[in-house]
C-alpha cells in the first residue's frame, strides 16, 4: 500500500501532469491522422526524452501509446482508412455503419469499447501487482543471466511466429536487427565487432537513430512520394454518449475481447493483431447474427476496439517483469529505462515498486482523459484527416532530423538515420514488416549482454538450459517451433489436396 501511495504522489507533480495531458491529447490527434501512428510519433519523441526526467518521459510516451488507437478509430470509421495499423479491423464494421448514417453510433461504440479494454487490462495489472507483488520480488532469485537470455529468445520465436504469412521474412529481418546489435566494441573484453576501424561504430548504433530512421523517416519518404488524395467528407451528427449503454447490452463480447487483449498483450511478440483476430472470430461465433460481421455489426466493432486497447497495459508486464519487450513500442520505451539507469526485470519489483504503480495509474488517468476529450471534441479532431500527405511527410522529416541531431549534435547520426530511413522505405514498398528489425536490435542486445555475463558459468551447451526457469522456457520454445512446423505441414497438405 505504501508503494501505491508513493506512486500516486509521483504523478501529482506539475511536469508529470502536463506530460500526461500532452501525451493523451497528442496521441489522439496522432492516431486520427492517417500516416503517422504511435510508432512514428514515439520515434520522433525519443530524442527529446534524453533531456526529460524518466517518469515524465515514460508517461509522455505511454500517453501517445495508450491514446493513439482511440484516435485511429476516427478515420477508420468515417473514411474507411485506419489511423493506425491496428484499427484496420475497425473499418470492416465501423465504415459500414457510417454508410448507413450511423457514424456517431459507431464512434460512440468505439470510444466506450476502447475505454473498457484499456481500463480492464490496467486494473488486471494493478491487481496482479497488489496480490502477487510480494512474490514477484522473489523473481530476482529465480532469474539469472541465462534465464533472461532464454526469455529473450522466446520473445524472438513468438515474434517470428506471429508473422504467420511471412515468417521467413520476419526471421531474416530479425537477424538483420541482431546483426546491428552486434556492431561495436565489446566492453568487457575489448573486442571490436564489425567496426571496420570506423570510430563512430565503436560504441555501436544509437537505438534512437535506428528507430527514427526505420519508422519516422521511412514513412516521411513514403508520404512524400504518394498522392494527396482528398478523402470523402464524413459528418458527425448527434451525441456520442450512448455507446456505454449499448456496450453494457453486449457485455459478454466486450469482456471476452478485453480478456483476449490482456492475455495476448502479456505474451511477447503477439500483440494487437492476434488479439483482434481471436476476439473477432469468437464474437462472430457467439453472435446470433454472424452474417452481419463485416457489414456494420456492433459486436464486430466492439470486439476489435476492446481487444486492441487492452494490449498496451498488458504489454508492459513482460517488459517490466522480464525486461523483454513484446513489440516495437515497448522496445522503444526500453530506451528511456536504460537512460534512467533502470533495468527492467525481476529486480524492478523490489527496487522501484512505486515507479511501477505510477506507470499503470498514469495509464488509467490517460484513458479517462482521452475518453473525456473525444466525447466533446471529435468533430474538431476529425478535421485532422484532411491534412495533405506530402505536407505531413515533410513535417515528419524535419522533426526527425531535428530530434536525431539534438541527441549528440552529430551530423553522422543524421547520415545513418537517412540510411536506415531508406532501408525502412524499401521495406515498406515491399510490404515487409519493420518491427522485427527493432526487436532484433533490442532483444539481440539483451541476448548478447546476458550471454557474455553468464559465459563463465557455461561449460557446455546444456549449461544454457540447466536451470529450472531456462529449462522451462526452452521447452516452451521447442513447443512453439513444433507447432509452427506442424501447422506449416498441414497447410501445405491442404493446399496440395485442393
Amino acid at each position: 500500500m505504501d508503494a501505491f501511495i508513493l506512486g500516486l504522489q509521483n504523478l501529482m507533480t506539475f511536469p508529470v501532469i502536463i506530460a500526461i495531458l500532452i501525451g493523451s491529447v497528442g496521441g489522439v490527434i496522432i492516431g486520427a491522422v492517417p500516416g503517422i501512428g504511435p510508432a512514428i510519433a514515439i520515434a520522433i519523441l525519443l530524442p527529446a526524452t534524453v533531456f526529460l526526467d524518466d517518469l515524465i518521459s515514460l508517461v509522455l510516451l505511454l500517453g501517445v501509446y495508450g491514446s493513439s488507437m482511440y484516435g485511429g478509430a476516427i478515420p477508420a470509421i468515417l473514411i474507411n482508412t485506419p489511423g493506425t495499423p491496428v484499427n484496420a479491423l475497425t473499418t470492416y464494421d465501423g465504415y459500414a455503419m457510417t454508410r448507413r448514417g450511423e457514424a456517431s453510433r459507431a464512434l460512440s461504440l468505439a470510444y466506450s469499447s476502447s475505454f473498457l479494454g484499456g481500463v480492464f487490462s490496467i486494473l488486471a495489472a494493478l491487481i496482479a501487482l497488489f496480490v502477487f507483488g510480494p512474490y514477484l520480488r522473489d523473481l530476482g532469485a529465480l532469474f539469472g543471466q541465462r534465464d533472461i537470455m532464454t526469455a529473450a529468445i522466446l520473445g524472438a520465436v513468438l515474434l517470428i511466429a506471429a508473422h504467420r504469412q511471412t515468417m521467413g521474412i520476419a526471421a531474416m529481418l530479425f537477424g538483420f536487427g541482431f546483426l546491428i546489435a552486434m556492431i561495436g566494441r565489446q566492453s568487457t573484453r575489448g573486442i571490436d565487432r564489425f567496426t571496420f576501424d570506423i570510430e563512430y561504430l565503436y560504441s555501436g548504433f544509437n537505438l534512437i537513430v535506428v528507430i527514427v530512421g526505420i519508422f519516422a523517416l521511412s514513412q516521411a519518404l513514403n508520404l512524400m512520394v504518394g498522392k494527396d488524395d482528398d478523402p470523402p467528407q464524413a459528418r458527425i451528427t448527434g451525441g456520442l454518449f450512448t455507446g456505454f449503454r449499448e456496450l453494457f447490452g453486449k457485455k459478454t463480447v466486450a469482456l471476452c475481447s478485453a480478456t483476449y487483449g490482456t492475455v495476448m498483450g502479456i505474451i511477447p511478440g503477439v500483440g494487437e493483431f492476434v488479439a483482434q483476430f481471436f476476439s473477432y472470430s469468437t464474437a462472430r461465433a457467439l453472435s446470433k447474427e454472424p452474417t452481419r460481421f463485416g457489414h456494420g455489426s456492433a459486436e464486430g466493432l466492439i470486439a476489435s476496439e476492446t481487444s486492441n486497447n487492452a494490449v498496451p497495459a498488458a504489454a508492459m508486464i513482460p517488459l517490466l517483469a522480464l525486461g523483454v519487450p513484446g513489440e516495437a513500442l515497448t522496445a522503444m520505451m526500453m530506451v528511456v529505462f536504460f537512460d534512467a539507469g533502470i533495468k527492467p526485470g525481476p529486480d524492478v519489483f523490489e527496487n522501484n515498486p512505486d515507479f511501477l504503480f505510477s506507470l499503470f495509474m498514469a495509464l488509467l488517468i490517460i484513458n479517462v482523459l482521452v475518453l473525456a476529450t473525444l466525447l466533446v471534441s471529435s468533430k474538431y479532431i476529425a478535421k485532422m484527416i484532411y491534412i495533405p500527405n506530402r505536407f505531413l511527410g515533410a513535417f515528419i522529416m524535419i522533426l526527425s532530423f531535428v530530434g536525431v541531431y539534438s541527441i549528440r549534435n552529430s551530423l553522422t547520426d543524421c547520415i545513418f538515420a537517412i540510411i536506415f530511413g531508406y532501408i525502412g522505405y524499401v521495406l515498406r514498398r515491399l510490404d515487409w514488416p519493420l518491427v522485427p528489425i527493432v526487436l532484433g536490435l533490442v532483444l539481440g542486445s539483451i541476448i548478447l549482454e546476458k550471454l557474455t555475463a553468464g559465459a563463465g558459468q557455461i561449460k557446455s551447451a546444456i549449461d544454457l538450459i540447466n536451470r529450472p526457469v531456462s529449462g522451462t522456457l526452452f521447452v516452451v520454445i521447442l513447443f512453439v517451433i513444433g507447432f509452427i512446423i506442424l501447422t506449416s505441414v498441414r497447410n501445405r497438405r491442404s493446399d496440395y489436396q485442393n
